[in-house]
């Protein structure tokens, strides 16, 4: 029985990117928790015989990939709403849910995936690993593809490294990036520049969301909007697309002063919003933000649970009055 004070020592340092790998892995918070939990287990059983062929970070991203791995093979793919359907022309359409076929994309708080750097690079490129349109675009890769593509460009693994993670060649490594690069190419959008959540043009951007919402000015939010901006609502088969027809749907839901209160997070690198609607929990919206303005908001209505990962209500409590109103 290997001396659970050194397993510990060694191995508990990387269970914060671990589970990032395996979030990017499989587009869902609980089950990249339970993925890193299994390959926990899995590494305090195997310790015993671990003879340092490899560091034991290289050893422990071989077992959460291929844990990885096994549970893709029984999932379905997990989408955005944008990555399914077309948009919805009628802005006076009441988002419709979809069916039960339906697997989507799930929204990580920074604070589970970052790591604590003095290096603002290293931040930033941690961020960029997170992003919606990047986990939403490797879900249209085979499992090996995605795993390959992570650990080759995400994370900087060597490929002779990767190959002996995956059981296969360096060869092959090569040959699967190659085919995981040529479909991103096809299914991502044309890169642009996403400002840091941290600018001072992405805060402006977010505080005019959010005055938005909580003023009912929809005039603050056309002015947040790009022309060409997105609104999609993750769980339903409804997203709408243009400036015009955002604003025409949020006029519907906007309500009066009041109605919504907001308080500002981060989540996938990107700036957001927990947002209560009167006096329940709503869930989160998630702003991808240009130096043009808000180009797509993803809304994730999961109510209180989905709330409580970001910080409600403690978020809220400073920015409530005495009567709790």
């Amino acid at each position: 029985m290997p001396d659970s004070a050194i397993f510990v020592q060694d191995t508990e340092p990387f269970r914060r990117e671990l589970f990032a790998h395996c979030y990017r892995m499989l587009g869902s918070v609980p089950d990249a928790e339970d993925l890193v939990q299994e390959t926990y287990l899995r590494a305090w059983r195997a310790y015993g015989g671990f003879e340092g062929r490899s560091s034991v970070r290289t050893w422990l991203y071989r077992i959460a990939t291929n844990a990885c791995l096994t549970a893709l093979a029984k999932q379905r793919r997990r989408m955005l709403p944008s990555g399914r359907y077309d948009p919805e022309p009628d802005p006076e359409a009441v988002p419709e849910e979809a069916g039960p076929e339906a697997a989507w994309l799930e929204p990580v708080p920074d604070a589970m995936v970052t790591m604590d750097s003095a290096d603002p690079a290293a931040i930033v490129g941690a961020r960029e690993g997170l992003r919606l349109a990047l986990i939403a675009s490797l879900q249209y890769l085979p499992a090996r593809q995605r795993a390959v593509l992570l650990l080759r460009e995400v994370l900087g693994f060597p490929a002779a490294e990767v190959a002996s993670m995956l059981g296969t060649s360096t060869t092959a490594v090569k040959s699967t990036l190659q085919r995981a690069r040529a479909r991103l190419d096809e299914v991502a959008p044309e890169p642009e520049r996403i400002i840091e959540p941290t600018e001072p043009r992405a805060l402006e951007l977010l505080g005019q969301y959010i005055a938005g919402f909580e003023n009912a000015d929809t005039a603050a939010l056309e002015k947040a909007l790009r022309a060409d901006a997105a609104i999609e609502m993750v769980g339903t088969r409804t997203w709408f697309s243009g400036r015009t027809t955002c604003l025409r749907y949020l006029g519907h839901v906007i309500g009066s002063p009041g109605d919504w209160r907001m308080a500002p997070t981060l989540a996938n690198g990107q700036p957001a919003a927990i947002a209560r609607y009167r006096d329940s929990a709503y869930g989160l919206g998630i702003l991808t933000v240009t130096p043009a303005g808000i180009a797509r908001i993803t809304v994730f209505g999961g109510g209180p649970d989905l709330a409580a990962k970001f910080g409600f209500p403690p978020l809220f409590e400073g920015s409530l009055g005495d009567d709790g109103s």
